[in-house]
This record gives C-alpha cells, structure tokens and sequence, in this order.
C-alpha cells in the first residue's frame, strides 16, 4: 500500500522554534498518533535554534494508505481540541500550512480509490 504524508510546514517567530518544537512533541503529537498518524521526523532549517530570526520547523507524519489518511481526517476534524491547541501556539508561529502527498511513483494507485 502507497503511504501517505502529512506535512506541517511552520514558520516561527524570531526564538520561538525550540519552543515551538518542544510543545507540538509534548502536546500535539500524542494526539496525532491516537489518530493513526506516525511521525517521521521533523526538521529545523536552518539547523540552528536561532534567537533573533525566524526557523521553518517541517514536521512529516506517515499514513499507511488512503483510508488511513480518511480515518485520521475523520478522526481530527471533530476534535474540539486542536483549534484550542493551535492557537495557544500562536504567539510562536508567524505563518503555518499543511499539505498532503505521496510518492509520485504511487498517485495513480491512490487515484484509484
């Protein structure tokens, strides 16, 4: 089965990305992996915590499959949590996006659901 992968792109605020990092393992991540979500890595460029600039932190989760991701949707949406979570960050964000994908080699596969 085609994995699928669910990247957090975040971009923080001057200082705020060992902050930022440190809450969504403890506090975020527990919850997405009740949501079937396993966390691959999450990377901070530039690879420095920096104090007077902003860090992109790009953290990677992987589905086994399309009904996974389904599930994990299912699963999220109605969590009267993460709203809450998200904005109690905040003040550690200065922009954020999250995107979906796939392997190229297995978006035919997927497309036929």
């Amino acid at each position: 089965m085609a994995e699928v992968f669910v990247v957090d792109r975040v971009i923080t605020r001057p200082g705020c990305a060992r902050k930022f990092v440190d809450r969504y393992l403890a506090e975020y991540a527990p919850g997405a992996l009740t949501r079937g979500m396993v966390l691959r890595d999450i990377l901070v460029s530039p690879p420095i915590w920096f104090e007077d600039q902003p860090n992109i932190v790009t953290a990677t989760w992987v589905l086994s499959g399309p009904q996974a991701w389904w599930e994990m949707t299912w699963k999220g949406r109605p969590d009267p949590t993460l709203g809450p979570w998200w904005d109690s960050v905040g003040e550690f964000i200065s922009e954020r996006q999250r995107s979906v994908a796939a392997a190229a080699a297995h978006v035919d596969g997927l497309c036929d659901v």
